[in-house]
């Protein structure tokens, strides 16, 4: 997700990236106004691996405001969970109050290449990965792994000559084996997989990532190919960003198409995508003015009219553009919350809600954009303290106003 066209996340986790073919997507820019698709039985559709049907019978009490957010959701038919990562999860209070509250967690840093492979000539490590995945395990959370194939999370190790020097052979060799290593050692322990992360534009597909330079248009689809085979029962995922409002020029109206095109191409040739991930890193400043509630809503909806399960991924709020004062930064971040909760929600098939952190002492945002102002970024539930803030009460209040849905999936600690 971008900010600004030169932001990076975490100085070299973050950039807006990736690229697929251009026979898989061919969009135009729009005027700014979206004319709602009609979808067709003709559309493909997407195959979803076979899961045994969920139940939350195991909710048999009364669940309330008070309850943990994921036993909150859960009575929606929805999975909670936030990303984290073992370095973040060393910290006992975040890590009691992560237990107590997720279903799912996503693993922010652990299964990135700078920690997989450090270099382009390292074995792979699974020091980090085994930690977060057995934590989540033994917890019964459910697990989202981050991300398989993305043009960023190489660290130091690598060089721009490393990655865009590759031959094809030596490229499709290093991905290829990468998912089949990393997806077979955890089969059955991870949920669902980020197969490929941030790879279209608001033009269509992109072409300026060392992927496509290397191998061509077809890394994105042989990567989920790849990884259904190396474990048939995960959910295989695009995940993206800028689906929400536009930033700096570029429409999401844009993107939404954009990324159909490239659903679609994809489907069409039976490649298995069986989810859109969206990150919602939510920006506040006229967030209620800029937000197309009525857009969006026809967006989601297209979406599952292909077959696709909808994860929300990284939630959270820039508070950029907002007062330094706390109170009237958290009850703008709360509006937030609550006017794209609201109106996302409402589409029964997204099946999971993960916010990116729960408290603001591991917030991506204070650590790489800070604000101006020096005030401290406040974009998540819970405050550098692990005090719920009005974010928590308004993500609770979406929940509890969300469409029924059946569960696609329960988190293993519902028993």
């Amino acid at each position: 997700m971008q900010l600004n066209t030169s932001m990076t996340r975490r100085g070299f986790l973050l950039t807006a990236a990736g690229s697929a073919a251009a026979a898989l997507a061919a969009c135009t820019r729009s005027s700014g106004s979206e004319t709602p698709s009609s979808p067709t039985p003709a559309l493909a559709q997407a195959v979803l691996p076979s899961i045994a049907p969920a139940s939350a019978d195991c909710l048999t009490g009364d669940v309330g405001s008070g309850s943990p957010l994921w036993e909150q959701a859960l009575g929606r038919g929805l999975v909670y969970g936030s990303s984290a990562a073992t370095w973040q999860l060393s910290d006992a209070q975040y890590r009691s109050l992560f237990e107590q509250q997720a279903g799912i967690l996503f693993t922010e840093d652990d299964l990135l290449w700078w920690r997989l492979r450090p270099t382009p000539e390292s074995d792979l490590d699974f020091t980090y990965a085994d930690r977060i995945i057995d934590l989540a395990n033994r917890n019964g959370l459910l697990v989202f792994g981050a991300h398989l194939v993305w043009d960023e999370g190489f660290g130091d190790g690598w060089t721009d000559d490393d990655l865009w020097g590759m031959s094809h052979q030596k490229a499709t060799h290093l991905i290829d084996s990468t998912i089949d290593a990393v997806v077979s050692r955890y089969r059955g322990k991870v949920a669902a997989w980020s197969v490929v992360n941030e790879a279209i534009d608001t033009n269509g597909v992109r072409t300026n990532v060392p992927w496509y330079s290397t191998i061509g248009p077809d890394y994105i689809a042989d990567a989920f190919t790849r990884a259904q085979a190396a474990d048939p029962t995960a959910l295989l995922v695009y995940n993206d960003y800028g689906y929400e409002t536009d930033i700096d020029g570029d429409t999401a109206a844009d993107k939404r198409a954009a990324t159909l095109d490239v659903l679609d191409g994809l489907l069409s040739q039976g490649v298995p995508v069986h989810a859109l991930g969206i990150q919602a890193h939510l920006h506040a400043a006229r967030f209620s003015e800029k937000f197309d509630a009525g857009a969006y809503a026809t967006f989601l909806s297209d979406v599952a009219a292909r077959g696709l399960k909808i994860l929300i991924t990284e939630l959270d709020v820039l508070d950029d553009g907002l007062p330094a004062d706390p109170q009237k930064r958290d009850d703008a971040v709360a509006s937030v919350y609550s006017t794209y909760l609201d109106a996302a929600l409402q589409q029964p098939d997204i099946a999971a809600v993960m916010t990116f952190g729960l408290s603001d002492r591991y917030t991506w945002l204070q650590e790489d954009y800070p604000r101006s102002d020096g005030a401290a970024r406040r974009p998540l539930p819970f405050d550098d303290d692990m005090k719920p803030k009005p974010a928590m009460s308004a993500l609770t209040g979406s929940l509890a106003g969300a469409a029924q849905r059946t569960p696609f999936w329960v988190p293993p600690r519902c028993s």
